[in-house]
């Protein structure tokens, strides 16, 4: 007696000889649209942004965390590389001071170029 065949655990697909292109879909129209609506388009003008600034932006900040009955934290960050923080009421509000001298002296705030020439 002999032992019976397995039968292949994959099956094994044929490689196609030549590119088929994929089935393309039949151009059909919708019902009840006209064929030039896609081409008239709302005309919009561009004007411009009603919300302009003033020149001013932020460059500083100053982030005050301070919830009922827990320990206040505090970080200040500038521009400029300025990264600090602080934890505790007294070194916060160390801190504090420390953010307003900041912005005193921060060079993106004060150029010192024309100070050495005048």
């Amino acid at each position: 007696m002999s032992a019976p065949t397995r039968p292949p655990l994959k099956s094994i697909t044929t490689t196609p000889a030549g590119p088929n292109a994929a089935p393309q879909p039949v151009d059909t129209t919708a019902a009840g649209v006209p064929k030039v609506a896609a081409r008239k388009g709302v005309r919009t003008a561009v004007s411009p942004d009603p919300q302009q600034g003033d020149g001013r932006y932020a460059f500083a900040w100053l982030h005050i965390c301070a919830p009922r009955g827990t320990t206040p934290t505090a970080t200040s960050r500038c521009l400029c590389g300025w990264d600090r923080s602080a934890v505790g009421r007294d070194r916060v509000l160390a801190l504090i001071e420390d953010h307003t001298d900041h912005r005193d002296a921060c060079p993106l705030r004060n150029p010192q170029e024309g100070r050495a020439a005048a």
